[in-house]
């Protein structure tokens, strides 16, 4: 498979100054990104978390060429990001959640008009791309619109086409849902699911909000203190972890305060005796019902999943790497 995006121990430090008494400053060197090693292959969608400082928006400036890495090496469409940025920018598109291209007092259709003459868009290319965008995206009921008077779920649609108009290889997305309604997310994540499935545009997404990952990314990077603790699925990261899939009992007598099932702990009891959380430990869930059926009488049964939220919070709060 072609790879889009490659890099190998790629870091970027910065220097920070802080007071040391009433009249000395230190200098001190801080490693935002610290030896990341990437490789994204053609028609990816790569989810790319972390806490707050953690070195994901970082890395996107290194691979879009907004920042030059302090050492390693980074290849992005074949180019070298900051040398070759006029170029790249021709093969990228970019959506940073917080920040806009298009032109604020301008109808939404006339800043895809400009962007056209920006990046030298066939009309005909442009037409067709602006077509689709329109009717994945629900675009016509604002297109006449200045920016400045859509709301931000609007304006994120708008973004998202202006960022594909040119036919990127390569989309980076930066906080994309940031903010956004339940409807307007819905919308992005439908949009972003298609132009997966066309598998012809890398993703490279970055979010706070894990049930972007969950609907969206079969692989998923942790990156934390600027470094990768985790590359892989999904379920990998589950498996890593050691998540545990959990069954909540309703029942018609209380639960026996001494009865154990085997694989399966017993996690919570509550309205007396009446409701049991079992976390498995191995076993199956259908052995676990199974078992428990034949113990206590079942009013109601459900199976939980675990939460990506859960085991990404013990990711994020496990002891920071040792320097090297």
């Amino acid at each position: 498979m072609t790879m889009v995006i490659e890099t190998s121990g790629l870091r970027k430090d910065f220097t920070v100054r802080r007071k040391v008494g009433r009249l000395r400053r230190e200098r001190r060197v801080v490693s935002a990104v610290d030896g990341v090693d990437l490789a994204v292959r053609e028609g990816e969608l790569l989810g790319y978390i972390g806490p707050n400082g953690a070195g994901k928006s970082t890395t996107l400036k290194m691979l879009t060429g907004v920042l030059t890495p302090s050492a390693g090496k980074v290849s992005v469409c074949g180019l070298t990001p900051v040398p070759q940025r006029t170029t790249l920018a021709r093969r990228i598109g970019v959506v940073f959640g917080q920040r806009s291209q298009l032109w604020w007092d301008l109808p939404l259709a006339d800043s895809f008009a400009l962007l056209r003459h920006v990046y030298r868009v066939p009309a005909a290319d442009h037409a067709a791309r602006l077509t689709r965008c329109r009717s994945l995206l629900d675009l016509d009921e604002f297109l006449d619109t200045p920016v400045r008077q859509l709301s931000l779920g609007q304006r994120m649609r708008g973004e998202l086409t202006a960022a594909l108009l040119h036919g990127p290889k390569v989309l980076f997305l930066d906080e994309p849902t940031i903010g956004l309604d339940v409807l307007s997310k819905q919308a992005v994540r439908g949009f972003l699911g298609e132009l997966d499935a066309r598998g012809d545009t890398t993703i490279v997404l970055t979010t706070h909000d894990l049930a972007d990952i969950e609907k969206l990314c079969r692989r998923l990077v942790v990156i934390d203190h600027g470094r990768v603790v985790h590359d892989g699925t999904v379920d990998e990261l589950h498996a890593a972890y050691r998540s545990k899939r959990r069954i909540v009992a309703d029942l018609d007598a209380a639960w026996p305060a001494d009865l154990a099932l085997p694989g399966a702990t017993v996690e919570r009891v509550e309205a007396d005796g009446l409701r049991v959380t079992l976390a498995l430990d191995g076993a199956t869930a259908g052995e676990v019902v199974a078992r428990l059926a034949q113990v206590v009488p079942l009013r109601d049964l459900s199976v939980r999943e675990p939460e990506i939220e859960d085991v990404v919070a013990r990711l994020y709060t496990a002891p920071r790497p040792a320097e090297s």
